[in-house]
């Protein structure tokens, strides 16, 4: 031996620790996520009757945040112990899993560009599937009445809408005491039913599917610039994962 060192590959210390760094924080807020939603399930009685998922006749709230906790969870576990034990079979599993969203996300957004009169007659089918189940579910109940306050709308496409729901609607046959009415977040300052001549006084009178095109258009480069920035952090992790993945692999080569 002639006591001579030779330099080989080393993995770089900056990008391991960052990605650790990110994937732990993004990995904990994927467990809170899932512990509210189950929290709130359980709450609602649905973990000690699983059946009761497919009972709701409308949208459950719940699922935004077990679905967002699990690809948060799953993501951020693969890339927090992909890093720090070097595995690359799991920081290969976070780039491909990272990209299957972003693809997924760049596909929604030319289909919604292509067929936006598709998705406007889906989002007034959603919601008016919703306002049937509007007494159903509390999660759902909330939901709605901060949309419409927010937007400041009622209905899909106006409060007759709410003829949909059996405690709302007109009907003669209707005994409840909400008949003709509409649910407070329709409302402007007082209680409001809807053959009142001086409605427009009372509740909103648009619709919460032209409320959304609205708000759309008015901050449509905050909402462009958001998705471009999380495409572009995106991008940022994959290709920071498969550069941890190329340097862990060219040190194993040199040993």
């Amino acid at each position: 031996m002639s006591g001579k060192h030779f330099k080989g590959h080393e993995v770089s210390c900056c990008i391991k620790y960052f990605i650790f760094g990110f994937n732990i924080i993004f990995w904990l807020l994927g467990v809170a996520f899932l512990g509210i939603g189950l929290w709130a399930w359980n709450e609602k009685g649905v973990l000690s009757n699983i059946s009761s998922i497919t009972d709701l006749g409308g949208f459950d709230p719940v699922w935004l945040f077990l679905v967002t906790g699990g690809v948060m969870f799953i993501l951020g576990f693969a890339g927090c112990i992909g890093a720090l034990r070097e595995n690359t079979l799991l920081l290969k599993f976070f780039s491909v899993f990272l990209g299957i969203i972003f693809f997924l996300e760049l596909t929604a957004g030319v289909l919604a560009f292509v067929f936006k009169d598709w998705i406007k007659d889906q989002l007034n089918f959603f919601i008016n599937n919703n306002i049937r189940a509007y007494r159903d579910d509390i999660d759902l109940q909330n939901l709605i009445d901060f949309t419409q306050e927010y937007w400041e709308c009622c209905g899909a496409f106006g409060a007759d809408d709410w003829n949909l729901n059996i405690y709302f609607n007109c009907t003669d046959t209707n005994p409840s005491r909400e008949k003709c009415g509409v649910p407070f977040s329709c409302c402007t300052k007082d209680p409001a039913v809807r053959n009142l001549p001086v409605i427009n006084t009372y509740i909103h009178v648009k619709g919460c599917v032209p409320q959304f095109e609205k708000w759309l258009q008015d901050n449509l480069t905050v909402v462009a610039g958001i998705f471009i920035g999380v495409a572009l952090l995106q991008i940022f992790g994959i290709c920071l994962a498969q550069n941890l993945v190329s340097d862990i692999e060219a040190v194993r080569a040199s040993w």
